[in-house]
């Protein structure tokens, strides 16, 4: 009877890389000038972003008669774009906390580009409940300090505020937890950095200098952090489903959507990070470092978190129709037969049907195929929330406010505005630091011994032994 001889696994870091192979291929896209293609899209993304800075004073100065809003659709693209964004941006803190808790190595490969993408991201949605309030001087109020309005400071029962709390404290541990991963990395590029660059450095990295008891420090935080972050990875996007859960308005009022908006908030930013790591890899030349075990491994949580949001709409149409309650019935018709039906149509093919592509493994390794799909994801998760918003309030109970609602101008310029300042925040970011965690790299490649499988491994393991 022959033996069962076990697989080797994949190398999560291909051709055989000593440590300094590591640091040049990770630190020379900071070093070198920037390519004419980084010039062009940083010139695209800026004016995006400056077509959003005249469309937000527009508003500010005209105020929100400038948007389509009519007296029975009071939402419209402003909380669909805030609650797509903070979706996209829950994928760093779970690859970042959650991953690293349960020791998946793969995670070190994409992590680093994950949380700068979280961050912007949330900048992003912060940017609409200040502004969709009308009075954006009105933001001021929308925080808890003492004031002459003695004990009455914020309504908290209000789930717009619980926002605020939640996307507040999400940015603020997740900042700290991205930061704190840069610092080892910010030190190595300040031993490779000369005259004022090499000052810049220094004072990024909070004086490292790699002792062990820096590492010690360093690794505590990280794990610490983690822990304070998972739960957020829950309850955040819990609680923004609540601005709608916690109404009466039939379509919205119902216990589902807190998993569902998890589930489908991991579905989008995965599909974000996908989105952004295969135009990084191939422009920077890091596709030894993310590989195709990378990208099959976060189609899986793709597939996983898509199917689970299928799931989810059948049950909103199973649970209406076996109520038995008329309106939630008529809701749920409206959506998928309603004169919004285009968008409940484009939402069920890009989110229910086009992920079941990555149960083929050859789909799930292919390049092409994973970016159309991450492309296609992120158009399906902002249908959904349109659905949600748009849909749901264009049918009230009066027929006669019965309404349709289309973006003007200055909305689509806001959004556009968005996507400016995010590309152009991720674009400064990969220009600055490393795209890669390189102490990161080099760790779980120490780790990884004997199981390392490169062309140059035996070269590697002679290099690396001490």
């Amino acid at each position: 009877m022959s033996a069962v001889v076990s697989p080797i696994r994949e190398p999560l870091v291909n051709g055989g890389k000593t440590y300094h192979q590591i640091t040049e291929d990770i630190c020379s896209p900071t070093e070198r000038a920037p390519s004419p293609m980084w010039i062009a899209a940083f010139i695209v993304a800026v004016a995006c972003l400056g077509f959003g800075v005249a469309s937000i004073l527009w508003t500010i100065w005209q105020g929100i008669g400038t948007w389509d809003l009519n007296r029975t659709i009071g939402w419209g693209w402003d909380i669909t774009n805030f609650v797509w964004w903070v979706g996209i941006g829950h994928a760093g803190t779970l690859i970042s906390a959650i991953l690293l808790l349960f020791r998946q190595k793969w995670r070190t490969g994409v992590n680093r580009a994950a949380e700068a993408m979280t961050i912007f991201a949330v900048i992003c949605a912060a940017l609409f409940p200040g502004i969709h309030m009308g009075r954006i001087w009105l933001a001021f109020f929308i925080f808890p300090y003492p004031n002459t309005r003695g004990p009455l400071w914020v309504n908290f029962n209000s789930p717009l505020l619980w926002d605020v709390f939640a996307i507040s404290t999400y940015f603020t541990v997740s900042l700290l937890f991205w930061y704190t991963g840069l610092v080892p990395d910010f030190a190595t590029v300040r031993d490779r950095a000369k005259g004022f660059r090499k000052k810049v450095y220094n004072f990024l990295s909070f004086g490292w200098t790699g002792k062990a008891k820096h590492w010690q420090r360093w690794e505590a935080l990280s794990l610490i952090l983690a822990g304070l972050a998972t739960p957020l990875v829950l309850s955040v996007h819990t609680i923004v489903s609540f601005d709608f859960a916690t109404s009466v308005i039939p379509g919205w009022h119902t216990t589902i959507f807190p998993p569902y908006f998890v589930a489908g908030a991991i579905f989008s930013g995965f599909a974000m990070v996908q989105t952004l790591m295969l135009i990084t890899r191939k422009v920077l030349k890091l596709e030894d470092y993310i590989t195709v075990a990378h990208i099959e491994s976060m189609n899986k949580v793709i597939l996983l978190t898509g199917t689970i949001v299928g799931v989810a709409y059948l049950t909103e149409l199973f649970i209406a129709w076996y109520s038995g309650y008329v309106y939630e019935q008529f809701a749920f018709y409206n959506r998928a037969m309603g004169i919004y039906w285009w968008s409940y149509v484009g939402m069920m093919a890009c989110n229910v049907l086009s992920p079941q592509i990555f149960w083929f493994k050859k789909a799930r390794r292919s390049i092409f195929v994973t970016f159309f799909m991450s492309i296609f994801v992120n158009i399906g998760m902002w249908f959904e929330r349109f659905v949600i918003i748009a849909t749901t309030l264009a049918r009230d109970y009066l027929p006669s406010s019965w309404s349709y609602y289309t973006p003007t101008w200055v909305e689509i310029g806001i959004y556009v505005g968005t996507l400016g300042i995010f590309f152009t925040l991720y674009l400064i970011f990969v220009r600055v630091a490393p795209v890669v965690a390189i102490a990161e790299i080099k760790s779980i490649l120490k780790s990884a011994g004997d199981q390392y499988t490169g062309p140059n491994a035996q070269k590697h393991h002679e290099e690396n032994k001490h």
